[in-house]
C-alpha cells in the first residue's frame, strides 16, 4: 500500500487509531503549517492539462498549484494534532486567485496552514490556506474547506459560495470509469472513493465518484480562453459524480465575469457550482 494512503487510512481504524503517532489527539488546528519547494517541470503541468481538459502550453494550468499544494494538505490532515481523520473529511467549497501564470521551470515556495475549526449547519469546517511564490512575488492563493459531518446546527453560517446559482447545463460530458485513476496519476490524490468501484463501496458509495478539483479543473479548462490572467475562481462542491457517467455543464456571463455549473443531465442536481471574476 503506499505509505501517504496508509497514512491516511491509519486514523480511521478501530484500535490502531489508539496508538501514538496516529491518535487524533485533538484541539485547534490553526497552528499547523506546512512548506515545500517544488519545480513546475513541463512533463508535470502537460500530463495534468491532458487529464483534465487543458492545452498544453509553455504556462501552468489555471488549477495546477492545487497538485503541488495537496501533499501539505495531507501532512496536515495526517498530523496528530489535526482533530479530523483525512478519510470522511469531505471537500466542500475552494477559492482560487491566481494573480499570474505561473510559467513552466519555475521553482516556486508554497505553504499550507489551516484555520481554527468552526460551526457549520452540516458539522464543523476548517480552511486549508495555500501560498505560492516565486521568489518574493506571490502569484498563486487557494482556501480549502473541508467538512466533517455531524454536531451541526442549522443557524450555523454557511459560506455565500454554497449559495451560488445553479446554471442550467447545456453541454453533457460523457465521463469515463478511469476518470479518478487518471486524475490520482497526476494529482497524487489517491484516496479509494476515486479509484474503483470496489474500494468507493467500501467507503459507502455505490461505485468510484470523480475528485471535486478535478470536476473545478475541467470546468476551469472549458472557460480558460475567457478568463483574464489575474483571476479569482470560486466553486462549491455539492452531489458526487458517480463514475462512468455523465454530466451537463452550463455557463452564463456574470456581472463581474462567468458563472458555471456541472448539474446532473437527468434531474438539474447540481454537482458543482461556481463563478470567476477578474482581480483588479
Amino acid at each position: 500500500m503506499d505509505i501517504t494512503l496508509l497514512k491516511v487510512a491509519l486514523p480511521s481504524i478501530p484500535v490502531v487509531n489508539q496508538l501514538p503517532g496516529v491518535r487524533k489527539t485533538g484541539g485547534d488546528p490553526a497552528s499547523l503549517r506546512e512548506e515545500r519547494t517544488a519545480t513546475v517541470t513541463r512533463e508535470h503541468a502537460a500530463a495534468y492539462a491532458r487529464a483534465c481538459g487543458f492545452p498544453v502550453k509553455d504556462t501552468a494550468p489555471l488549477t495546477f498549484p492545487h497538485v503541488l499544494a495537496f501533499p501539505l494538505h495531507v501532512a496536515v490532515m495526517t498530523s496528530p494534532e489535526f482533530p479530523f481523520p483525512a478519510i470522511g473529511t469531505l471537500h466542500l467549497a475552494n477559492v482560487i486567485t491566481q494573480h499570474r501564470p505561473v510559467e513552466v521551470g519555475e521553482t516556486l515556495r508554497i505553504e499550507v496552514h489551516t484555520s481554527p475549526v468552526r460551526s457549520h449547519p452540516k458539522g464543523r469546517v476548517v480552511d486549508f490556506l495555500a501560498t505560492v511564490r516565486s521568489g518574493d512575488e506571490t502569484v498563486w492563493e487557494s482556501t480549502s474547506t473541508y467538512l466533517r459531518r455531524g454536531h451541526g446546527d442549522e443557524s450555523d453560517e454557511r459560506s455565500p459560495i454554497e449559495d451560488l446559482p445553479v446554471v442550467p447545463g447545456r453541454v453533457s460530458w460523457r465521463l469515463a470509469g478511469d476518470v479518478g485513476r487518471r486524475y490520482a496519476a497526476v494529482s497524487g490524490d489517491r484516496n479509494p472513493i476515486h479509484l474503483y468501484a470496489l474500494t468507493a463501496k467500501a467507503l459507502g458509495f455505490p461505485r468510484q465518484i470523480a475528485h471535486g478539483m478535478w470536476s473545478l479543473a475541467r470546468c476551469v479548462a472549458t472557460l480558460e480562453n475567457r478568463l483574464p490572467d489575474a483571476v479569482t475562481v470560486e466553486a462549491a462542491f455539492k452531489k458526487p459524480i458517480l463514475l462512468p457517467g455523465t454530466v451537463a455543464f452550463g455557463q452564463n456571463a456574470t456581472e463581474d465575469g462567468i458563472g458555471f455549473a456541472l448539474t446532473s443531465p437527468s434531474t438539474g442536481a447540481p454537482h458543482l457550482v461556481g463563478r470567476t471574476r477578474a482581480v483588479s
